[in-house]
């Protein structure tokens, strides 16, 4: 069995910053591709930034430029840098990962609520 824990959501103000952080952990071989993703009300699942094992990245151009995804393969762990914060950035953010032996996985989400 494995998780992916989310933490690192919650209110900030339009200009500000917050760190994500989504850990993965029980019985896993290897991690391939690990990325974001986000759900505002009423709006489907969108991709925000995915990082291979690698460590190549891209991200929805929504946030190119404020977003910035990073991993740290040691401790299972991804990263969701997210600078310059608008109201339009509101959503439950979720974690993904491949994981080898497992397929896709998904973490709870964590909200992140962005004010004006």
């Amino acid at each position: 069995q494995v998780q992916l824990v989310e933490s690192g959501g919650g209110l900030v103000q339009a200009g500000g910053s917050l760190r994500l952080s989504c850990a993965a952990s029980g019985s896993i071989f290897s991690i391939n591709a690990m990325g974001w993703y986000r759900q505002a009300p009423g709006k489907q699942r969108e991709l925000v930034a995915a990082i291979t094992s690698g460590g190549s990245t891209n991200y929805a151009d929504s946030v190119k430029g404020r977003f910035t995804i990073s991993r740290d393969n040691a401790k299972n762990t991804v990263y969701l840098q997210m600078n310059s914060l608008k109201p339009e950035d509101t959503a439950v953010y979720y974690c993904n990962a491949d994981l080898t032996g497992w397929g896709p996985s998904w973490g709870q989400g964590t909200q992140v609520t962005v004010s004006s």
